[in-house]
């Protein structure tokens, strides 16, 4: 790299990358198209359908990165209300199995992913929020991808299992976080998910969609 370069040229740089890399496998158009059969049962095929699933994974990180960032009692809310949410949200998803969102990915990952790059100092209510939408947004959305292959109440018990370790283990390492360096790269990953977020938006409408 130049020497004369901006240092955050990199960063940019990065930044691009990750979209790409990122945005095709976060494609809101085929949001439910996860589904692996590990032969394990319906409760481990829910947790894969998480780490497989970027558009279910990421927002769910980019949110304990933010109330980590937050500290320790906002770690504490989302850890509570977004399983919880999620879990009605799977409900009644397997319950009505109809309305899927399509822009809804698109949204958490622009909103959660500007939220940490701003580093927005948000009150806890705000953050509970949050949980909340994301949690019954997404699980509705899980909800109804376990019904079509006939998964049930089980996969969707396996992906709040998923959720709930994924943000106990993400905020775990975000709230001791004090060093500058440490918040700012945080905050860089967030600017990620936003960039990854305008791809998807840009790809959603593009002609001929």
């Amino acid at each position: 790299m130049n020497r004369d370069e901006p240092a955050f040229s990199w960063m940019h740089r990065l930044r691009i990358a990750a979209a790409v890399t990122l945005g095709p496998m976060a494609s809101p158009g085929s949001a439910q198209a996860h589904l692996v059969t590990t032969g394990l049962g319906p409760v481990y095929d829910g947790l894969v359908h998480v780490a497989l699933a970027p558009e279910d994974l990421v927002p769910v990180l980019a949110l304990a990165a933010l109330a980590g960032l937050r500290g320790t009692a906002h770690g504490r809310r989302v850890l509570f209300v977004l399983p919880t949410t999620w879990l009605l949200g799977g409900v009644l998803g397997l319950t009505f199995g109809v309305g899927v969102i399509q822009l809804a990915p698109v949204a958490s990952f622009l909103l959660l992913g500007g939220l940490v790059a701003a580093d927005a100092r948000l009150p806890l209510a705000a953050t509970s929020a949050l949980a909340l939408i994301l949690g019954l947004l997404h699980g509705y959305l899980n909800g109804v991808a376990m019904a079509r292959p006939g998964l049930g109440a089980l996969g969707v018990i396996g992906i709040v299992v998923c959720v709930f370790t994924l943000t106990a283990l993400a905020t775990s390492l975000v709230v001791p976080l004090r060093a500058a360096w440490a918040r700012v790269a945080v905050r860089v990953a967030g600017s990620w998910v936003a960039a990854v977020g305008l791809l998807l938006l840009g790809w959603t409408f593009r002609p001929g969609a």
